[in-house]
């Protein structure tokens, strides 16, 4: 039967509201964080929606009146269609583990599933590809994976703690472009303070480890569980798919008296990471260093009083950057 699609970037009250209502009525929820919306109608009843956020698509329904009826797909194919035009071809989408087969069709791919969500790709070898870039070492190898935004001395602290108790490192630096230091800058801050220490490899995290397009959190209805469903998926992708391929054995983090969501990640990786065989160390922070302090000094433009905070080459593009 004949449908018309709306689409938008910015959805108008009364669309918006029969907009939450069926996500609801399918067991989801509006995180109000997207880009761009496609609705279906028939008339004025709405049979299907959409959204994208960055290159991940999201908050997915159908009415039970629309399904088998192409709907669903014509959502998914617009939606696809802004995201290339916005020049992202990589694309995410989660949804939950049985309408795996439904966006099969649609030329996603299954990457990994908790029992309740499921990640899935456009690109049938996406993290084959991106564990080709990572080099392969020999041995017992180790892991550490930073946002360092920016790095402090906690943070050279807990890699250089952590190269010395494993063969090889990994660092991997948060690729999302999210934060008050551009991810570009981050990365080359963390290779400029560590350039003494031999046996490690810092490189981006990718779509792969802690992003945006790891984050399922827009089907969750109770928001108490958000942390920990998305704890659980990114932690399962890096144990049964990441680990094994680069031999990690080992993974690093520095303890998490500030910040809650980190600290429940870290408990959930307590839990997870010993039935893949793999040891989590967890070491105290420094001397309560934190990002979070060193940001709001900066902000308050208390830049002088950073300097015992961080590394010089932070310090040094903290004065030419925000004074």
């Amino acid at each position: 039967m004949n449908f018309e699609l709306y689409a938008a970037a910015a959805v108008d009250p009364l669309r918006l509201q029969q907009y939450n209502e069926l996500l609801l009525a399918s067991g989801l929820r509006n995180e109000g964080d997207t880009d761009y919306t496609v609705l279906a109608y028939r008339g004025e009843r709405l049979l299907a929606c959409g959204s994208l956020k960055g290159n991940v698509l999201k908050q997915i329904a159908v009415g039970k009146e629309a399904e088998g009826e192409g709907v669903c797909a014509s959502v998914v194919s617009a939606l696809i269609t802004e995201a290339f035009m916005r020049g992202s071809s990589h694309l995410f989408l989660f949804t939950k583990p049985q309408h795996q087969n439904l966006f099969s069709s649609l030329s996603f791919y299954p990457i990994i599933k908790t029992d309740s969500v499921l990640m899935m790709e456009n690109q049938r070898h996406g993290l084959s590809n991106f564990l080709k870039q990572v080099p392969r070492f020999e041995g017992s190898n180790g892991c550490v994976v930073c946002h360092c935004n920016p790095m402090t001395n906690g943070h050279l602290h807990l890699i250089r703690y952590a190269a010395q108790n494993c063969e090889h490192l990994y660092v991997f630096v948060v690729s999302e472009d999210r934060a008050l230091f551009p991810y570009k800058d981050r990365l080359k801050l963390v290779c400029s303070c560590t350039q003494d220490i031999e046996n490690i490899t810092v490189m981006g995290s990718g779509a792969y480890i802690i992003s945006e397009a790891t984050f399922p959190t827009y089907f969750i209805k109770d928001t108490a569980d958000i942390t920990k469903v998305w704890a659980e998926l990114d932690i399962l992708l890096f144990t049964q798919k990441i680990a094994p391929a680069l031999g990690i054995t080992k993974r690093f983090v520095g303890e998490e008296p500030y910040c809650a969501v980190t600290r429940q990640y870290n408990a959930r990786m307590k839990e997870l990471l010993p039935k893949s065989s793999l040891e989590l160390v967890e070491i105290p922070r420094l001397d309560g260093i934190s990002a979070t302090k060193v940001r709001a000094l900066i902000e308050s433009g208390r830049m002088s009083e950073i300097e015992r905070l961080v590394p010089q080459p932070v310090y040094d593009y903290c004065k030419d950057n925000f004074s």
